[in-house]
């Protein structure tokens, strides 16, 4: 037994030490899930997310209100649970593209729910949080591209920025070394979108619906029905898009996994894996060893890509 217990502690400094030379931990989240599940699938997903790797965990809904087989009260309810049954840090994600005035009236008791961290995905959120004094994180689909906007969000009570998904390294890394210039790079953390589906575009109109020739009014949410989003091919049989409702995603799966040493060296805080399926609870194990252990990963070229990443062709690798 005394044998075991110094194998354990010599374990736990040489991890300890990794991490020092590495630098500081970078964590690891699970965004939230941008398909349209049944209720019982999004439970059951979030009841594996418990004891999944990721230190942080995002829920909501963020793409359409029509998707109501999780409501915000349930949203925070499920958050809350998973609040209390695990040490991770929970955020409830908010919606992208708002609408009418009911949307709104959501959006308020979503941000005001008095215990959980707030993504906010739309400038509406942003103000909401402000004036209730409160921080967030600014999500994906708030257009932030330079210190400017940065300063001004920061202003508002950002505690953390998700760097826009179509932006390269080289930009994030100028963007990180003015922030220390201006001794504001503290001030806020900063997570990267590192697995997954990119989202890409929202719009007013509904595309699955349309897909199926059905007016956005009366879609009969057959988003339910393509719980990987619709797949969308060019006239070559080339994958384009897939197609989640109003939004657009990427056809191939975006891996930043061969990128994870280089975002800790640029002191990325946070890296996010895409709640698309269950995969991403052994990407989140895999990112996580490759911390730890880097090694060269291949891509498939045909399902993958990084070229955002490394300023080449979007749905490329590099």
């Amino acid at each position: 037994m005394a044998i075991n217990c110094r194998y354990i502690a010599l374990f736990i400094i040489f991890s300890l030490s990794t991490f020092e030379i590495l630098g500081k931990y970078m964590k690891f989240s699970l965004g939230p899930n941008l398909f349209f599940w049944p209720k019982t699938d999004v439970e059951q997903f979030y009841q594996q997310a418990k004891t999944s790797s990721a230190d942080i965990i995002y829920l909501g809904e963020t793409v359409c209100s029509k998707r109501r087989e999780l409501k915000a009260k349930d949203w925070l309810g499920l958050g809350r649970e998973l609040a209390q049954d695990t040490n991770k840090q929970i955020a409830i994600s908010t919606m992208t593209l708002l609408e009418s005035p009911a949307e709104i009236m959501t959006l308020k008791k979503l941000c005001d729910n008095g215990d959980l961290l707030v993504e906010a995905n739309d400038l509406s959120a942003v103000q909401i949080m402000h004036d209730l004094n409160m921080p967030f994180v600014a999500g994906p689909a708030i257009n932030c591209y330079n210190l400017s906007t940065l300063k001004v969000l920061l202003k508002q009570g950002m505690t953390r920025w998700l760097m826009p998904v179509e932006l390269s390294g080289d930009w994030l890394n100028t963007i990180l070394t003015q922030a220390s210039q201006e001794n504001i790079r503290d001030k806020f953390e900063c997570e990267v979108f590192a697995w997954g589906h990119l989202p890409l575009a929202y719009s007013a109109r509904c595309f699955t619906a349309r897909s199926e020739d059905r007016p956005k009014d009366d879609c009969q949410y057959c988003c339910i029905n393509y719980p990987q989003g619709r797949k969308m091919n060019s006239r070559e049989g080339e994958q384009v898009f897939v197609l989640n409702g109003i939004q657009t995603m990427s056809a191939y799966q975006y891996n930043l996994i061969n990128e994870v040493t280089q975002l800790n060296a640029m002191g990325v805080d946070i890296v996010r894996i895409s709640a698309d399926n269950e995969q991403a609870f052994t990407q989140l194990d895999k990112f996580k060893q490759q911390l730890l252990k880097p090694s060269k990963h291949s891509l498939d070229e045909n399902n993958e890509c990084n070229g955002f990443w490394h300023k080449i062709a979007g749905m490329s690798v590099a």
